[in-house]
């Protein structure tokens, strides 16, 4: 296999170099989603493009991982706009439907609790109003006022801003007067509480940021607009998981004449007067490009691969003093014999601990790993059987922990086995009986392996925490400030993480990359 993986690395090669200069060439830097859609989008212009990743399965967070016959999704788990792709594939004069399964669920997940009370979110906004009723019933009316708070913050942050360049700070100042308006200095737990008393729906309407790296209790409520996202669009599963999606990206880049090139690591971006004008590999060779995009983390684009450029705003001081992600513990696991088993358990499943806030609190702001557990359980094995041999299941545990930066980091060779025991113990009293004894395939990921395998900064989850100040304008723009040249994509950057963010990112970049004729010399 390696010597194919060596022959396969020489040709492409030669074909980049052989490659006439009269077509301008775009290299991108990561196959993770934000990256292939921005190869998509450069493609449709009419660049040529490269792309390169370290791993050996495209998808980056979305990659995927096969062991004893079962399949485990890495990342993302699901898509909740699938517009943004139906429109990526037209501006590429392909139909996404033609590529990709997307299934439709229903219900979305399931919410529990200590003392054994459930909340099921769904599409069916009726049965959505009995569940509240079911809970709460004074809170039925605080319910649909968050809804619609959700819907203008979605036309305003995600239609707007989210899919337009925020990289002059005049967009900003031009809209300030909306964001005092829609309040979003308040955090997505305090919109929440404002609406609703009972604290198991507030923690149901404000969860969400943490699935994209945020505190709820801190982030602004401009992403309440993620509950009109379930509302609106409903949840899908890409039959085959994520990393389907994104063979089907490749698949679509190299159908454009571009090509990606897995385990090849970029080492650097080179530079000449003040300009990015090539990459060179980790194995020595040097590549020029016309555009160079890094859909790698930020802290990895300006911390190593322009390690040699001196640095205006993204500084080492300023990195190491943002505000990143919390880490994530994934345990992925596989049970024998399982399917008809625990049919109680659906596709996605939130086990809340004790203390919402205390948790939160724990992992964002005195990294500690608490003692206190919080798990989102995926099966996707009910709805994919594709995942696992027959009769039997995949699981994908997430739990949310520090990242490595706080000032006492977590030491994961000694607590690994530790907290997966621990992790293992809450699913079997809580959720799946028996658990123990049909565990078969065993995989654990931790913030190191964030760090080791994605290259991520502090082994966050999700790069940069999506705060008021570390959004828009804010953020790290899709055009470098740093250097000419040089442009980003993924969840660094704006409009930030989760699958429409990333995905959006690359419409943004697509608007600011010149057209490929300017460019060419």
């Amino acid at each position: 296999m390696a010597g194919l993986d060596q022959i396969s690395f020489t040709s492409a090669m030669s074909t980049l170099r052989a490659h006439s200069s009269a077509q301008a060439h775009a290299i991108v830097i990561g196959a993770g989603l934000g990256g292939l859609a921005a190869a998509m989008r450069l493609g449709a212009k009419g660049y040529r493009v490269t792309v390169f990743d370290k791993l050996d399965v495209p998808g980056g967070r979305g990659s995927a991982i096969w062991k004893d016959g079962h399949r485990f999704d890495l990342g993302p788990t699901i898509v909740t706009v699938p517009q943004v792709f139906r429109e990526l594939w037209e501006v590429c004069g392909r139909d996404f439907d033609a590529d990709v399964d997307l299934r439709a669920l229903d219900p979305y997940y399931e919410i529990r609790w200590l003392d054994g009370s459930k909340f099921t979110a769904c599409h069916d906004s009726d049965l959505m109003l009995e569940e509240v009723r079911r809970l709460s019933p004074k809170d039925v009316e605080g319910y649909k006022t968050y809804l619609r708070d959700g819907q203008v913050r979605y036309v305003f942050g995600f239609e707007d801003l989210g899919r337009r360049p925020m990289h002059k700070l005049w967009e900003l100042i031009k809209v300030l007067p909306i964001f005092a308006r829609l309040r979003a200095d308040q955090s997505v737990y305090a919109r929440a509480a404002r609406r609703v008393k009972d604290e198991r729906l507030r923690m149901a309407l404000s969860f969400h940021p943490l699935f994209i790296g945020g505190d709820p209790f801190r982030v602004t409520s401009m992403y309440a607009l993620v509950n009109h996202l379930e509302t609106e669009f409903g949840v899908h599963y890409a039959m085959g998981g994520i990393v389907k999606l994104a063979q089907a990206m490749t698949h679509v880049i190299e159908e454009q004449g571009g090509a990606v090139q897995l385990n090849t690591t970029v080492d650097e971006i080179v530079t000449e007067n003040d300009r990015a004008v090539g990459v060179k590999l980790q194995g020595g060779d040097t590549l020029r490009a016309n555009v160079i995009v890094s859909n790698a983390d930020v802290g990895h684009t300006y911390g190593n691969l322009l390690r040699r450029h001196k640095k205006r705003r993204w500084t080492p001081g300023k990195l190491n003093r943002t505000r990143w992600s919390m880490g994530l513990f994934v345990w992925y696991f596989g049970t024998k014999g399982t399917r008809t088993m625990w049919r109680d358990v659906g596709h996605h499943t939130i086990l809340n601990g004790k203390s919402y806030r205390s948790l939160v609190n724990e992992i964002f702001i005195k990294g500690n790993l608490s003692d206190d557990i919080s798990l989102y359980i995926h099966r996707p094995s009910i709805t994919d059987p594709s995942v696992a041999p027959d009769g039997d299941d995949t699981f994908y545990v997430l739990s949310p922990v520090p990242h490595l930066g706080h000032r006492h980091p977590i030491d994961w060779d000694e607590e690994r086995e530790m907290y997966r025991q621990r992790v293992e113990d809450v699913l079997e009293e809580r959720l799946l009986p028996g658990l123990g004894g049909r565990v078969s395939a065993s995989l654990v990921f931790t913030p190191e392996t964030f760090r080791d395998r994605y290259l991520s900064f502090y082994g966050s989850g999700f790069s940069i925490e999506p705060r008021i100040f570390q959004s828009a304008w804010f953020r790290p723009h899709n055009i470098s400030e740093e250097i000419h040249g040089l442009y980003l994509a993924g969840a660094s950057t704006h409009p930030g993480a989760g699958l429409p963010g990333v995905i959006s990112s690359a419409e943004v970049l697509a608007q600011l990359v010149p057209e490929p004729e300017t460019v060419v010399v």
